[in-house]
């Protein structure tokens, strides 16, 4: 029950923090055109911007390869965990999960590399460990733990999943359910609690804010259309009537 109400209200800080700075985000005016040159010049070509930004990390690759190839890694080991992980949370499981389990059963030892390279980074590379926070050297040592706990569970400890596939169904239905005794498994989904609590209070809203980023989602017509800026000239008309 403890763990349950737990992660109940871990879920719940998480999407509404993140909801209430999309929100902050769409609203936020945008006063200039912007784009990052070169510029894509129609809609179409931001969208493929943006695919090539958010799936590739184009603009990292072109800033540094060290950092792209251990980023990328991390982004990639995470997208193939959280996919291996939607078998405990579908009745029954859609067939393309268990087709690409050969894959995402090594998405732990992925995470890991990479994350294993940016914590060097940060560490060894003077310019970026001058920048570098107290929260940003244990932000990506929580996500270490939770990655490393996950595969001792599956290579180590190994844990009753079928208790675990009916503990997470319980807390889709509102239903609780024990879960097994396994303290690698409890420390496990409590680090999972800890990163959602503190997801919408960190860095690592860049996830949504990137699709925000007026350098990255403007189009390069300011010679074609005046540009009033995303609701800055209603901001503008607002502190005009104020005055």
């Amino acid at each position: 029950m403890l763990l349950s109400v737990i992660l109940y209200v871990a879920i719940a800080v998480c999407v509404l923090g993140v909801g209430r700075k999309i929100y902050q985000y769409s609203v936020a005016p945008a006063a200039l055109k912007i784009p990052t040159m070169p510029a894509p010049k129609t809609h179409l070509g931001v969208v493929w911007r943006m695919f090539r930004e958010v799936v590739f990390f184009e603009s990292l690759f072109k800033a540094s390869k060290f950092t792209w190839i251990f980023g990328w890694l991390f982004h990639a080991g995470l997208v193939l965990a959280l996919l291996n992980h939607l078998r405990f949370f579908t009745d029954p499981a859609w067939a393309w999960v268990y087709f690409i389990f050969p894959v995402t059963r090594y998405a732990g030892f992925v995470m890991l590399i990479g994350l294993g390279g940016l914590l060097a980074r940060r560490i060894l590379v003077d310019r970026v460990r001058i920048i570098s926070a107290p929260s940003d050297y244990l932000m990506l040592v929580l996500i270490m733990l939770i990655a490393g706990t996950g595969v001792l569970m599956s290579r180590v400890w190994f844990t009753d999943l079928g208790g675990v596939y009916l503990f997470a169904r319980g807390l889709l239905s509102f239903e609780l359910v024990a879960l097994p005794g396994s303290v690698i498994l409890w420390l496990h989904l409590l680090l999972v609690a800890v990163l959602l609590l503190i997801f919408p209070f960190s860095k690592l809203l860049h996830a949504p804010g990137v699709f925000f980023s007026p350098s990255r989602n403007q189009v390069d017509n300011s010679r074609e259309k005046r540009h009033g800026g995303r609701h800055f000239t209603s901001h503008l008309k607002g502190q005009t009537d104020d005055n």
